[in-house]
């Protein structure tokens, strides 16, 4: 099988073109666990599919290492347009892409014929605690509300971003036991469907940092959605304004939530390298 491997601000991804290789789909887990074991595969964050798609211009289909199937992923999504637009899957420099979350317009920069960043509209945060989807009152949002995870308390702001996420703030969060708490809270079981975990730290109005844990990934060097969550909570906590700087330990994302309640997110997408790999 014919293969890219591509990164965004070091979350990395196997790209297939799965509409010129027809994949099984009972298949696509093994595969995905296999192309993604640092050790004895190709390695990565995600398996990403480009297929054609009835409602979009293309399609988008994500799998995590352990072999689950994403909603959507922030950072692999600017890589699936800098991979059809670098090779000519489509000429447009906007255009839109289906993903289990919805439909996602993207916008490119390029410079010398290539993908040099991507912006994405990531459409609206949903808040209440049902559309995360989060065990309680579903018709309440879930902004500051105490968690108990491992013996310890913790202040959570639970945002969907088309995929799950739970924000908390950490002064602290260069040392802070990241390996220690993500999973602890990750199947937690307020959280049917488990979740990804932000833990962020507020420099200004306009910037933070950030650290993620993973649903089915771990600890990862980014998360696009993840940023777009982080800022969503921010805002609702009052801690940041509305256009904000994301450090991650990638790289950088800008990311805005507009007047009209849609989440734009800016970053680059570059590829490391192509192959072949016998399954």
């Amino acid at each position: 099988m014919k293969f890219t491997k591509m990164q965004g601000i070091g979350n990395d991804f196997v790209v297939v073109n799965a509409i010129e290789q027809a994949l099984e789909e009972e298949q696509l887990p093994i595969i995905s666990r296999q192309m993604n074991d640092r050790k004895f595969g190709i390695g990565g964050d995600g398996l990403i599919l480009v297929l054609p798609s009835k409602i979009a211009q293309f399609r988008m289909r994500m799998f995590n290492p352990d072999g689950s199937e994403s909603e959507m992923c922030g950072n692999g999504i600017r890589c699936f347009a800098k991979y059809l637009y670098d090779r000519k899957l489509t000429t447009d420099s906007a255009f839109t892409i289906e993903t289990l979350a919805g439909i996602k317009p993207v916008w490119l920069k390029v410079n010398g014929g290539k993908v040099e960043s991507v912006r994405v509209d990531m459409g609206t945060p949903l808040l209440q605690r049902s559309e995360i989807p989060m065990r309680g009152d579903g018709n309440q949002p879930v902004i500051g509300e105490t968690l108990r995870a491992d013996g310890r308390k913790f202040e959570i702001t639970c945002v969907s971003m088309g995929n799950p996420h739970c924000v908390i703030y950490e002064e602290k969060l260069e040392t802070f036991p990241v390996g220690r708490y993500g999973p602890q809270i990750e199947h937690h079981v307020a959280f049917p469907k488990r979740i990804n975990v932000q833990f962020v730290k507020v420099c200004s109005n306009s910037e933070i940092v950030l650290r993620t844990w993973e649903r089915g990934a771990g600890e990862t060097l980014a998360c696009g959605t993840g940023a777009c969550a982080s800022v969503v909570a921010s805002v609702l906590n009052n801690r940041t304004g509305k256009k904000v700087l994301v450090h991650l330990p990638g790289g950088d994302l800008l990311v805005e939530w507009s007047g009209d309640n849609r989440v734009l997110m800016t970053g680059p997408a570059e590829e490391v390298f192509e192959g072949e790999i016998v399954l």
